[in-house]
């Protein structure tokens, strides 16, 4: 909310020039403490819940940052965990000191910098021998019960595992694609099995020096403040970070309208680069092999040979491999949710964002159109709000299907991550005639609430959302508004995301007047917290669907819930509104939903899917030995063919553009009719998009009647 920013911003800067403190206090070497002041600063002044920097403080962040640094403990001894241990409560008197200190963190960084150049002469002498993939021994991937190592043998073992681990998988790709030359010619001799074991482990050698070559010894001690900042500013919540000089650049650039790449959105989780968004229209959501969660473990360019390992690597670098010029090949090794490995290769593109864009088809069945609109995300650009603007788009769709004559509407907000609530207000407003969407609320400030003033309807016929258990944000405002109004029925998942809170980001350079230190980046934080007009609110508990359909996330962990330091729900007084004044039979077509959904098949094998998936995500435990671990591959491979027949799925229904995009076709330069008839496709194999038709069709039966109803009020 642009408005909330400036108030924000005002109050801040008049806040810090009462301060007693002055930037002549520091010099440019001692940009860190005057940093560390005004985060801190604008962390209490600025957070909607600021908690208090204490000695629990203190210990959490200490564990917190240790664990960022070596989640894995391949790093620091057990001697350095109690050397550090020594700052354990006393973090918090540092950081709130008059003079910050930062000691912690310069004790921290000197022994990181020593234990890093140990690791090379480490993996290098690892991987200087070879594996016996004959021996029974595991490896446990989940860390979160190890302990420190005490000695240097002992360290060396942890990397020799992890190394055989790393090394085991590009044994099985070499081994295959000798297995399968063989297939292709009888007559070609394969490699011996030493020669492929030593390629597999040449092949993981050139990964971790690129790792440490290209990506550890490119970080500048700033890199490696910026990641102590974001730490210790994760502590208030999981959508409060900080954006260093070079990362504040990165996400003006994400901004700016156009990305060159495979069009996903990545996000670091421990030492994983895992995938959160597909970018809608881009190269990967075309490719449809690629899916969120999946975990990206090499990148292969069209012109090497061998892929490079980005396990472990930071984020930023590890997007610098995976992005590329438009028209390049770039393969990825990806682990799905399902424990399975699998190559992908994707042609990279320019994605623009107008592909993230509204857009809607024309469904026909039997004889009878509906509508489909879909909007990954509630955009508006502020500077061109007229042109740029979510609610402004889905109203001009909303036109154009009425035109081809659709008897009812489903609004498809699955995956959506929110946005704009300005936007989210406009939009609530397109389905109900007037009054309050959602509320807001600051610490310590009265209730604001939301309201659609404009007494114009777009649309008032029967309405379905459709949502999952990545729709958040604005989503969740969008949906929970035509749940209170009683104005549509919401299918999907059993809660959305949960994420009831509203981030500003911070221009830190404009906290001082006159600032001889340098860019000190940006810092979001959360500063307000948005609440159901029936006063309840979205945080943790998301939105309940009316009719609750299993999905591919239904037993895995990936909502507000599951994050560190998530606020906490509660609820307000509700806003006066009247629920819509027509009748729909909602009590009968959502039993009927729910006795069709209880008898699909497709649904009953997507649940059997995603818990099979949560039962592989569950194991951590791997064999080292090469015939167990291919094994075991074989099994999951057997086992995950059963439910190919997900994706094989058809519907009776087809799919069409309206009219004014079919005027677009013969004038478009980027492909617009292909991209729509692959959405199309998609459509047309999609269980949710054909329950919500049904869902529409039973509500049509009780168009509405016009009916007495009652202000709400609490």
């Amino acid at each position: 909310m642009k408005r909330n920013y400036k108030i924000l911003s005002l109050l801040l800067l008049l806040a810090f020039g009462s301060c007693s403190f002055t930037t002549k206090k520091f010099s440019n070497p001692d940009k860190d403490k005057l940093l560390i002041q005004i985060i801190t600063f604008v962390l209490e002044k600025g957070h909607f819940d600021p908690i208090a920097m204490n000695d629990v403080f203190s210990a959490e962040l200490f564990s917190d940052y240790i664990e960022v640094l070596d989640p894995v403990k391949r790093y620091f001894y057990e001697s350095d965990y109690k050397d550090f241990e020594k700052y354990k409560f006393f973090i918090d008197n540092q950081l709130k000191a008059e003079e910050p200190e930062i000691t912690f963190f310069n004790v921290v960084h000197e022994r990181m910098l020593k234990r890093i150049e140990e690791a090379k002469s480490i993996y290098k002498e690892v991987l200087s021998k070879p594996f016996d993939y004959t021996i029974n021994e595991i490896y446990d991937t989940s860390h979160e019960d190890s302990e420190f190592v005490t000695t240097r043998e002992e360290m060396k073992e942890r990397w020799r595992k992890q190394l055989k681990f790393s090394t085991l998988s590009n044994y099985d790709d070499i081994v295959n694609e000798e297995q399968l030359a063989k297939e292709k010619d009888p007559s070609y001799v394969m490699k011996p099995e030493a020669q492929i074991e030593k390629e597999a482990r040449e092949a993981t050698l050139k990964s971790i020096d690129i790792y440490f070559n290209d990506n550890i010894d490119d970080l500048q001690r700033e890199d490696w403040f910026a990641i102590y900042v974001n730490t210790i500013v994760e502590e208030f919540d999981p959508h409060t970070y900080y954006l260093a000089p070079r990362g504040k650049e990165d996400f003006d650039q994400r901004m700016s309208g156009k990305l060159e790449g495979i069009g996903a959105r990545l996000q670091k989780r421990m030492d994983y680069i895992k995938v959160v968004e597909l970018i809608s229209g881009g190269p990967a959501w075309r490719n449809k092999e690629l899916e969120v969660e999946d975990i990206i473990l090499k990148v292969k360019q069209e012109d090497e040979k061998d892929p490079v390992n980005i396990v472990g690597m930071r984020i930023n670098d590890a997007i610098k491999y995976i992005k590329g010029p438009k028209g390049t090949k770039v393969t990825l090794t990806v682990k799905k949710v399902d424990g399975t490995v699998k190559d992908i290769e994707i042609i990279r593109d320019i994605v623009e964002l107008v592909e993230t864009y509204a857009k809607s088809s024309v469904v026909n069945k039997g004889g009878k159109a509906f509508g489909v609109i879909n909007l990954p995300a509630f955009y508006v650009d502020f500077k061109d709000y007229e042109n740029v603007n979510a609610a402004i788009d889905v109203k001009k769709e909303i036109e154009r299907l009425k035109q081809e004559g659709i008897e009812g509407l489903v609004l498809d907000l699955r995956n959506n991550g929110g946005g704009s609530l300005p936007a989210v207000v406009d939009m609530a407003g397109l389905f109900i005639k007037e009054g309050p969407v959602v509320q807001v609320r600051s610490t310590g400030e009265a209730k604001e609430v939301l309201k659609d003033v404009d007494k114009s309807i777009s649309w008032d016929g029967p309405l379905v959302v459709l949502v999952n258990e990545i729709s958040a944000s604005a989503s969740e405002i969008m949906a929970a508004a035509m749940q209170d109004y009683k104005r549509a029925i919401i299918i999907g998942s059993k809660q959305t995301y949960g994420k009831g809170t509203v981030q500003n980001v911070v221009n830190l350079n404009k906290m001082l007047r006159n600032n001889t230190s340098g860019d000190l980046g940006a810092l979001a934080l959360t500063t307000q917290k948005y609440y159901r007009i029936n006063g309840g609110s979205v945080q943790l508990e998301g939105v309940k669907s009316d009719v609750n359909v299993p999905g591919r996330f239904s037993f895995i962990d990936v909502g507000e819930k599951d994050k560190e330091n998530p606020l906490p729900w509660d609820e307000i007084d509700a806003a006066d509104y009247t629920p819509w004044e027509y009748y729909f039979d909602y009590d009968e077509t959502i039993r009927k939903s729910k006795e069709r959904m209880a008898n699909n098949e497709q649904l009953k094998l997507i649940e059997e899917n995603a818990k099979w998936v949560k039962q592989k995500i569950d194991e951590t435990i791997f064999s080292l030995n090469y015939k167990t671990y291919r094994a075991q591959l074989d099994i999951n491979k057997e086992e995950s063919e059963r439910f190919e027949a997900i994706s094989n799925y058809q519907t009776n229904l087809t799919f069409d553009s309206h009219s004014y995009e079919k005027s677009l076709f013969n004038k478009d330069t980027t492909d617009l009719k292909q991209k729509r008839e692959y959405w199309h496709k998609s459509l047309s194999q999609d269980v949710y998009i054909e329950e919500a038709i049904n869902v529409l069709e039973d509500l049509k039966v009780s168009y509405p009647i016009k009916k007495a109803v009652a202000k709400v009020r609490k």
